[in-house]
């Protein structure tokens, strides 16, 4: 174990050639601090990408009417293709695999929406009951829609906590009646949503209610569901099924891409979460390529270092020092100078990824940028180890120096 004395040694050595040891130090804390920001910024970019898809459920398949633009059948292109709640129904119980399931009816222009003396403009959605688990609705009082609300056309209605603020400010707004566009709806829930502010602006009505009260007929303007736990490919396989099942209903061809939407968010987070992983391997590339660059520095620096203090070795060396004891000389300054710069770019990596989160505003598509402080310190731990090594090489050639052929070293 090395004492005191040469500890001071290596001190005095490093304070003695203070430009290359900042230099070298440099290198190694460069390395080590673009790691951790490119870790904590591809953690952003991964938060972010999660952010898009908070509010909606990921395993779901939404499905959106749109306009023939091929020929079928002897039929015109530009055909609008409307659906029905014979859609929704045939896909229920025609499509396996669907978990969850619902409809929304658009209710057509701007619905005031009216409480006492209290009123406001609010988006309306006309759903189904199990739309909660499409939107990750969060009922905090009262309850959301169910069946009998469906089956016995039921004017109940489910409204968000800033509607309730607007409309209710501190009373109690359970059991109240709020008349929409002058027709009266029983207030039987309040809710919250992951997706933000806006979202806690709707109201929820009853599909079978809200057709029947604003002239929807069977009429619907999207079908969503979600997929349970079903495989990719199987995801895909079932909106391949729901297209050609509409095309067979409503007349289109299937191969028309404009005739209905198809959107699979399965497929988007796979995407997603393929281009993070790749992200990922580059920031890992060019992490290590940093740090390796370092290293080498290291390396290279203490070859200089012993090639300038070949003449010292030689006289210790002379006096009785074993070459494991000059071995060790060189890979503790070796050490030391790898193990104090990673942990200064360790820490000013993780400052700055602090400042950033802290003053970065609300984005979509960067949020809360940090990185695993486990990865940080093994990170940390493995530059140290490749340090130690890069100093290995300089510190054998130092243990083979030959007394006489040092002392005679200019």
């Amino acid at each position: 174990m090395l004492d005191r004395d040469v500890w001071q040694e290596i001190f005095e050595v490093v304070r003695a050639n203070r430009l290359r040891s900042f230099l070298t130090a440099f290198s190694v804390a460069w390395g080590i601090f673009m790691l951790i920001v490119l870790l904590g910024s591809g953690t952003g970019l991964e938060h972010g990408i999660e952010y898009q898809f908070r509010d909606d459920a990921i395993n779901s398949i939404w499905v959106f009417p749109g306009q023939t633009s091929l020929p079928h059948a002897g039929l015109r292109p530009n055909r609008q293709v409307q659906m029905t709640n014979l859609d929704h129904q045939r896909i229920e119980t025609g499509v396996n695999g669907v978990e969850h399931i619902t409809s929304r009816f658009w209710i057509r222009g701007a619905l005031g929406v009216a409480y006492k003396g209290e009123t406001g403009t609010f988006d309306i959605r006309a759903v189904h009951p199990d739309h909660q688990y499409l939107e990750k609705t969060i009922i905090t009082r009262g309850r959301y829609l169910n069946e009998l609300d469906i089956v016995e056309n039921r004017k109940v209605a489910v409204i968000g906590d800033h509607v309730k603020e607007a409309l209710f400010k501190t009373a109690s707004a359970i059991g109240e009646e709020i008349k929409i566009n002058g027709i009266a709806f029983k207030v039987v829930g309040i809710f919250i949503d992951d997706g933000g502010e806006s979202e806690m602006e709707k109201i929820y009505l009853p599909i079978s209610t809200a057709q029947r009260t604003y002239n929807g007929a069977n009429r619907v303007g999207q079908i969503m569901l979600t997929t349970g736990d079903a495989a990719f490919d199987r995801t895909q396989a079932m909106a391949a099924e729901i297209t050609q099942k509409l095309a067979d209903w409503h007349d289109f061809d299937p191969a028309d891409r404009r005739a209905v939407f198809v959107r699979n968010n399965v497929e988007e987070f796979q995407r997603f979460t393929g281009l993070m992983r790749n992200i990922r391997i580059f920031i890992w590339i060019v992490g290590f390529g940093t740090i390796l660059a370092g290293v080498v520095g290291v390396s290279n620096i203490m070859m200089i270092a012993v090639r300038e203090r070949t003449r010292e070795i030689g006289i210790r060396k002379a006096l009785g020092a074993s070459p494991w004891s000059v071995v060790a000389l060189v890979l503790q300054e070796s050490v030391l100078l790898t193990g104090v710069a990673g942990y200064v770019g360790l820490v000013l990596g993780v400052a700055v990824l602090e400042v950033v989160a802290a003053n970065l505003p609300g984005g979509d598509y960067f949020r809360n940028p940090e990185v695993d402080l486990r990865i940080a310190l093994w990170a940390t731990v493995v530059l140290v180890v490749a340090g130690t090594l890069a100093g290995l090489a300089p510190a054998l050639k130092a243990a083979h120096v030959q007394p006489i052929e040092a002392l005679r070293d200019e």
